[in-house]
């Protein structure tokens, strides 16, 4: 039996990829605005929770994460996961045009390498039906031990 999915599920499943894609983006963005890091200077991470980007990129992981759990209630991980790779190709191009960073043909090389194994993925079916999910034609324990009588 293959799971089928609904046009409800193919917006999560792009809700799952936009807002991964634009949260981490801001929070790249506002992270620049930050400065580096260290552990000498942890301090700074609390001062990244004021900046508007990176309050704004965390919101959008908010929303991914409701929408990646949604999609895990009706799908296999190794679906979910890999059907939002195309991802990749929205960071890539937000970091190019937005972030004006530099995108070696090598990354865009596996970019397209991770995009085209996406293919392989989508083929199969969403959901892994177990034998426990499918309704037996076996008699209930109850059944079997009586006989079948009640």
């Amino acid at each position: 039996m293959k799971h089928t999915l609904t046009p409800q599920r193919y917006l999560i499943l792009l809700a799952v990829m936009l807002t991964a894609s634009v949260g981490d983006t801001l929070l790249s963005h506002g992270m620049s605005q930050v400065g580096p890091v260290t552990l000498a200077h942890l301090g700074l991470l609390l001062t990244a929770l004021h900046n508007p980007w990176v309050i704004t990129g965390i919101l959008c992981l908010l929303g991914f994460f409701a929408s990646y759990l949604t999609a895990l209630s009706w799908a296999d991980l190794t679906f979910v996961l890999p059907s939002t790779a195309f991802g990749y190709v929205v960071v890539a191009f937000l970091a190019k045009y937005w972030q004006h960073e530099t995108i070696t043909f090598y990354r865009w090389v596996g970019i397209l390498l991770i995009v085209c194994g996406v293919g392989f993925v989508a083929n199969g079916p969403s959901l892994t039906m177990h034998e426990s999910q499918h309704p037996t034609d076996e008699p209930t324990p109850e059944i079997a031990t009586t006989g079948g009588h009640r």
